[in-house]
This record gives structure tokens, C-alpha cells and sequence, in this order.
């Protein structure tokens, strides 16, 4: 007996439901960043193990225990991207579109990595990101946040809150990162496993400990913002201003960090309490210095990404309706109603692209194909039988309001559905 096929564990199949949720998200998410004047870009799934290497960095979880990595046939290694921003930068650099110019991108779809399947976290995860390039000004980061908020509140949810954070420049980092280990080494008897691995490659890290009994160790430590220079205090200070300007609440978080060298300035986070472990639904901030450590000559780059699986949940667990399969279904009672009612249902798309028209096929009764025109969800269903073709009109019954049901001729159809599909 053959084995029965699976989807992979942690690599699940989006049908029916989950389908119209996810492409709800996309398509929400790309009419919000079009009003802003974003541009789409459409990056390779797979690239070379060495530029996350390079980006990421070697000795990071992601890069040391979660890529899906191979040789291909040529022998070069190659990876399931693990996260979308450094195929983006590549992409900018290698297509020539970094030089003099500014650049606001938006991408999306699948990432990979292998790690423990949980709720709103898989091996194969959807990822909506924006990047943005070649412009330093606070005002930057205060629209890439106001998008955010923007794209929330045509979500519906109304309970995110946004943590901020300023980790300043390379310099004040740099001498930062010494008096944080100074400090965590006078105490290394209430370091955690972890925190003693991250103590020399990046005390930073550390901050972002999830470990309660570390909790009043992290609250007494040095804050970053004490240790800010003059230029970056303004950029944060600026960032606020203009962010109370547009009325977006934020809470200052000191141990909001970023584990790579490349990230300064400006880090945020969308959190929701509704997820569990998982409560971070949106990160972002700016990371000047990948553009140079990718190849690229030095450019100020500033985005964040979205984990659309977690959205999805929320979505899921809220009284969010998928649109029905179809708006208007056209029912047909007999073989010579067929050619007619075909091109009927190509004038309704003509003239109306937004509604969905659905055409019975297949045959059966009236009575069994009412039944499928309500199970798609349409609102209208026109039907088409012998009698309909000798006088060239359509019955238009409603199947969602009590309503009498109307005869109309064929030429008075698209000004009927004008008022019908308002």
C-alpha cells in the first residue's frame, strides 16, 4: 500500500477560508502602500546561503540552525530566503537602483525556516515587508509607522499598541554595548544559559530576554537612551513629535533592541496580547549600514515586516466575513440558454470588474442550481430559460433580501444591476 502524501509539517495549504483571509491581507496591504505611493517588487524565493551569511550574520540562530540550505548542481550553495530584506537589498543593488536615487518597495510571500510549528508561527510563513531607501529623516520613520496604523485600522483592530525605541548611531552603540558588559558581568551569577552566550557577541540581546527571573536584573541596567548622541536624540525626538502630530500612541520601550550590527536609529514593534508568546505582529526600524555590508555603497534604508500568519489568526477569531465566491450567480434552464447567458455574464464583468460572476455549468434542475447559487454566496441570481430567450429578458431574483423577484429585458440589464449592486 503507498504511503499516503502530507503537506510537511509546519508547511500548511491555505483552501477556501484561509485562502480569501490571506489574499484579504495582501490586497488590503497593497491598497494601503499604494496610497502612499509605493512601488511593488517581486524578489526570488531561493538566493545564496552567503547573503544571509553576510546580512544576517554567521553565528545567528536563523543562519546557524534554521535556513533550508543545499547545493544545487553547479555546486553553489543556495537557501530558502528566511526573511525578505536582504533579497531586497541585493535586488536594489544589483539592479542599479540605489545610485542618486530614492527607492519606497513593498514585497510579500513565503519565507522558510525550520524551527518548532506553534500557533501563528510555521516553517513556511507569509511575510508582507516595505523598504525604503535613501532618505535619513525622522520623517520617514514616522510614515512607515503611520502606514502601519493606517493599515490596522482598515484591518479593524483597535488594540495594538506600538513600542518605540532609538538605538542611535554605530558610535554610541559601539560604546554602549562596553558598559552594558561591564555591567552584566558583575552579574554573571543571575545570567540565564542564553544571556551568557549572547554576554561577548551581543549584550544587546540580552535586554530582549523573555526570561522573568532576569526581569529586575534588565530594569536596573543601563539604558541605551542615556547614551544616545546629540544627532540621534534629535532624529528620535523629531520621530515622536511627528508621530503625536498624527496621533499615533506609543509606548518608549529601552529594551526594544535589534541583535545586528547594522540596525541604528529608529526600532518599533506592533504588539497584541491576543497571541499568546507570539505578540509581536509587526517589527521594523533602520538599518543604514546593510546596504554597505551587502556591497552597496553607503545608504540610509529604513522598513519593517509583517508576519501575515499571525494576522490571520486575529482575523480568524474576529467576526471578519470572507467575501462570498461569487455576487451574481446566473442560473441556466436550458441547452439554448447557454451561448446567451455566457455572453450576458461577459457584459456584467465589461461593465462592472469588480463583481464576481458565476455561470452554472453541469447541468441540473432549477431547484438544485438555486441551492448552488446560494451556497456561493452571490446576492443576485439571474436566470435564463426557453421562455426567457423567445422574449429576451432575465428573471432577477434576491437571495439575500425579501424582495418580490423582477423580470427585465437583456438591453435594461446593466442599468437594472447599476441600482441592484450598489
Amino acid at each position: 500500500m503507498a504511503t499516503k502524501l502530507t503537506a510537511i509539517r509546519g508547511m500548511n495549504d491555505y483552501v477556501q477560508g484561509n485562502a480569501a483571509i490571506l489574499n484579504y491581507l495582501i490586497q488590503t496591504a497593497e491598497q494601503v502602500l499604494q496610497q502612499y505611493a509605493y512601488q511593488p517588487v517581486y524578489l526570488p524565493v531561493v538566493e545564496k546561503t552567503a547573503l544571509f551569511s553576510r546580512a544576517i550574520g554567521e553565528v545567528t540562530d536563523i543562519v546557524e540552525k534554521e535556513m533550508y540550505s543545499f547545493d544545487d548542481r553547479n555546486g553553489d550553495n543556495l537557501s530558502l530566503r528566511p526573511e525578505g530584506t536582504a533579497g531586497c537589498v541585493r535586488a536594489m543593488i544589483e539592479n542599479g537602483l540605489l545610485y542618486n536615487q530614492t527607492q519606497k518597495v513593498y514585497y510579500y510571500g513565503p519565507m522558510f525556516r525550520h524551527e518548532r510549528p506553534q500557533k501563528g508561527r510555521y516553517r513556511q510563513f507569509h511575510q508582507f515587508g516595505v523598504e525604503v531607501f535613501g532618505f535619513s529623516a525622522a520623517e520617514v520613520d514616522a510614515e512607515l509607522i503611520a502606514i502601519t496604523a493606517r493599515l490596522w485600522e482598515q484591518l479593524g483592530f483597535d488594540d495594538f499598541e506600538l513600542q518605540l525605541n532609538s538605538l542611535g548611531s554605530t558610535e554610541a552603540r559601539t560604546q554602549y554595548k562596553i558598559v552594558l558588559t561591564d555591567y552584566f558581568k558583575d552579574h554573571l551569577e543571575q545570567l540565564d544559559e542564553d544571556s551568557l552566550r549572547r554576554l561577548d557577541r551581543n549584550p544587546l540581546r540580552i535586554l530582549d530576554s523573555k526570561n522573568p527571573a532576569m526581569g529586575e536584573l534588565i530594569a536596573n541596567a543601563p539604558r541605551l537612551a542615556d547614551h544616545l548622541d546629540e544627532a540621534s536624540q534629535a532624529h528620535f525626538s523629531k520621530l515622536c513629535r511627528l508621530l503625536d502630530g498624527l496621533g499615533v500612541a506609543y509606548q518608549l520601550n529601552d529594551n526594544l533592541v535589534r541583535g545586528l550590527d547594522y540596525y541604528n536609529q529608529t526600532v518599533f514593534e506592533w504588539t497584541t496580547t491576543k497571541l499568546g508568546a507570539q505578540a509581536t505582529v509587526c517589527a521594523g526600524g533602520r538599518y543604514d549600514g546593510l546596504v554597505t555590508q551587502i556591497g552597496g555603497q553607503p545608504t540610509p534604508a529604513v522598513g519593517f515586516a509583517m508576519g501575515l500568519e499571525r494576522l490571520m489568526v486575529l482575523l480568524a477569531e474576529s467576526d471578519f466575513k470572507t467575501r462570498p465566491n461569487a455576487d451574481i450567480y446566473m442560473i441556466v434552464g436550458s441547452e439554448q440558454a447557454i451561448q446567451p447567458a455566457g455572453l450576458l455574464c461577459e457584459s456584467i464583468r465589461d461593465y462592472f470588474p469588480g463583481v464576481r460572476v458565476a455561470m452554472h455549468s453541469g447541468g441540473g434542475g432549477l431547484k438544485s442550481q438555486f441551492k448552488k447559487a446560494d451556497k456561493s454566496g452571490a446576492r443576485l441570481a439571474l436566470v435564463l430559460g426557453e421562455d426567457e430567450i423567445q422574449s429576451q429578458t432575465l428573471q432577477v431574483k434576491a437571495l439575500r433580501e425579501d424582495v418580490p423577484q423582477e423580470t427585465i429585458q437583456w438591453n435594461q440589464l446593466i442599468t437594472h444591476l447599476t441600482t441592484r449592486m450598489k
